[in-house]
């Protein structure tokens, strides 16, 4: 063995040293914004960054198919001992890499191949592992997709409804990657009940407010719940799946484990274990409370400079803002944004005329900055260093001005 080998740290290697270091100073001194993305605590980055990185294992805890595992199989207990305490559920699997795995794993346990997906339209807000064509499920699967009313631009009842009785879906999916308002699961369940599908929601966007009951609650009404474990549960970067009906498990799990994925990261089990804990902590009830506030300042200071906000409003923690009243794409936003220290992404909006590439929306969202410890007063700051740069996006200088002040801003709210 090299020496210096179980001694030396990233000085090691100073590319890599300096392309992290680079990143660490982007957080530190620009604002982010964007709705799958948070700030961990010092605990998480610790857990994901232990030891347990070197560890193996398949199977459920304490029925590994390695041996040495007694530490892995607690570490997965005590993560799924936390999950069913804060979302009052009989049942969870903290294995999945990401929310798109839990979804597949969730679609291959329950599922046949051809079988029909209802599920929302990623052009009216739904997330691409839930059908899109580019996807595996968009290729495995029949997916007929729902999308929101054109007047109101909240999800149709009506359509999904028909749409139910006309396809006979085995599966309705429900929950999205840009769409902020409350979801009806008890009308989705009872459509579901009617042509004998499952429902499953996928609440990765809302799962914070979920849990401390600011946003309904999916597992009364759904047969399965997903959800990853970053966003709005400010942790580590994986995903859930949660349920109730003991009749499930077998399937679920192996959907999960062999059916889309390999061996456990155990530091990322490590990781969700710690943002579940802090996530059962009192703190987070009033984190989640000031980011759903803060949302909503967001965005009604951004319709005060011109912007228009999607459905009107927001009843989660991100935001869909168009662009069209500012003769905008959400492709120069986005960038010109980027250029001031704030990071967003642009988005489609219902019933866009726009393709992806170039879409007439941004999406936006409060967790990140209220983990940094922002409040209204510097969300409302925020949304006038957007209208400044939306204003002027060529005005280098104005960019500079707006850059300077973002990190005065962070500067007094430091990470990390």
């Amino acid at each position: 063995m090299h020496e210096g080998y179980f001694s030396a740290g990233l000085d090691a290697d100073p590319e890599l040293a300096e392309a992290i270091g680079g990143e660490l100073r982007r957080q530190r001194e620009g604002i982010e914004l964007i709705a799958s993305e948070n700030l961990v605590s010092r605990c998480v980055l610790e857990a994901q960054g232990s030891v347990l990185t070197n560890k193996t294992v398949e199977g459920a805890a304490y029925r590994r198919y390695y041996g040495g595992a007694q530490y892995a199989d607690a570490i997965e207990a005590l993560a799924i001992d936390r999950a069913r305490r804060l979302f009052g559920c009989r049942f969870v699997n903290v294995q999945p890499h990401s929310g798109s795995n839990a979804n597949a794993g969730v679609f291959l346990g329950l599922l046949k191949l051809g079988d029909t997906i209802l599920s929302m339209d990623v052009a009216a807000g739904g997330h691409i592992s839930h059908g899109h064509p580019a996807t595996l499920t968009g290729r495995d699967y029949r997916i007929v997709a729902y999308g929101v009313n054109r007047e109101t631009e909240r999800i149709d009842l009506d359509e999904v409804r028909a749409l139910a009785h006309q396809h006979r879906p085995r599966m309705i999916v429900a929950g999205g990657s840009a769409y902020p308002r409350v979801i009806d699961f008890a009308a989705l369940r009872a459509i579901a009940d009617a042509v004998d599908a499952y429902l499953m929601v996928d609440m990765a966007h809302v799962a914070g407010l979920v849990a401390t009951g600011l946003y309904p609650d999916p597992l009364p009404h759904a047969h399965v719940v997903t959800t990853t474990t970053y966003k709005s549960l400010r942790g580590a970067r994986g995903g859930m799946v949660l349920w109730n009906d003991e009749g499930l498990s077998a399937r679920i799990n192996a959907g999960v484990f062999p059916g889309v994925q390999g061996s456990v990261m155990l530091h990322a089990v490590a990781g969700k274990a710690a943002c579940l804990g802090e996530a059962l902590q009192p703190a987070f009830v009033a984190y989640q409370r000031s980011a759903l506030e803060n949302a909503r300042v967001l965005a009604d200071a951004l319709a005060a400079h011109r912007l228009r906000i999607v459905t009107g409003g927001t009843d989660a923690t991100l935001l869909l803002a168009d662009l069209t009243p500012l003769g905008l794409s959400g492709d120069i936003a986005a960038k010109a944004l980027e250029r001031a220290g704030l990071a967003v992404n642009k988005n489609l909006i219902p019933f866009d005329p726009h393709p992806p590439e170039a879409p007439s929306g941004l999406r936006l969202s409060s967790n990140a900055g209220t983990a940094r410890g922002f409040g209204v007063a510097e969300f409302e700051r925020i949304a006038g260093f957007i209208g400044r740069v939306l204003a002027a996006p060529d005005d280098e200088m104005e960019i500079t001005a707006i850059r300077n002040d973002v990190r005065t801003l962070c500067a007094a709210w430091p990470i990390y």
